[in-house]
């Protein structure tokens, strides 16, 4: 049994291991699942978000977790918390966000994961506030952060899309710890 940081009903949430490049690039390498970025990830650009994450963890005690599942420990990528500080008025921010296999679609891992994060965002890390930005295209993203409550604040043109027409308009969602 993984030694997980934490739980949600069928979600095991964990800080990344080296051994996790393979899978998270299976994920980053599918068009489908990349659609709403600029692009795929090449294996080494896996790497180095790995290292990025592991970073952040150390430093913060979250990143974007890897997850699986409890009831086979099946990596299905990833959902959790990030520092972001690109050039924006609501930055330096922690955000919320995921990145799950095809195969795992389709059955709420996205909002049970979400949710179980928030949780730990505010009771474990006493954080004030956890933001989201989705491209507006992306619907799915979008759905999940309207079913874990947050509050849409703004629509902007994201500084680090403004080279790709399709998705630099995001939406930017807010939740407080109350």
């Amino acid at each position: 049994m993984e030694n997980y940081l934490f739980t949600s009903e069928r979600l095991g949430f964990r800080n990344w291991k080296t051994s996790d490049v393979d899978a998270l690039f299976e994920i980053n390498s599918d068009e489908e699942v990349m659609r709403f970025f600029p692009a795929t990830q090449t294996k080494k650009q896996t790497e180095e978000f790995i290292n990025r994450m592991q970073e952040q963890f150390s430093k913060n005690k979250f990143c974007y977790f890897a997850v699986e599942t409890l009831s086979g420990n099946d990596f299905i990528g990833f959902i959790g918390l990030s520092e972001q500080t690109y050039e924006a008025d609501f930055n330096p921010s922690v955000d919320i966000g995921w990145r799950l296999h095809p195969k795992s679609w389709g059955n709420g891992y996205a909002t049970e994961g979400a949710k179980a994060c928030l949780q730990y965002a505010f009771e474990t890390l006493n954080l004030s506030e956890v933001v989201a930005v989705a491209p507006v295209i992306n619907i799915p993203s979008i759905t999940v952060i309207k079913k874990i409550r947050m509050t849409k604040t703004k629509e902007f043109t994201h500084p680090l899309l403004s080279q790709y027409p399709k998705l630099k308009n995001c939406v930017l969602y807010s939740i407080s710890n109350k």
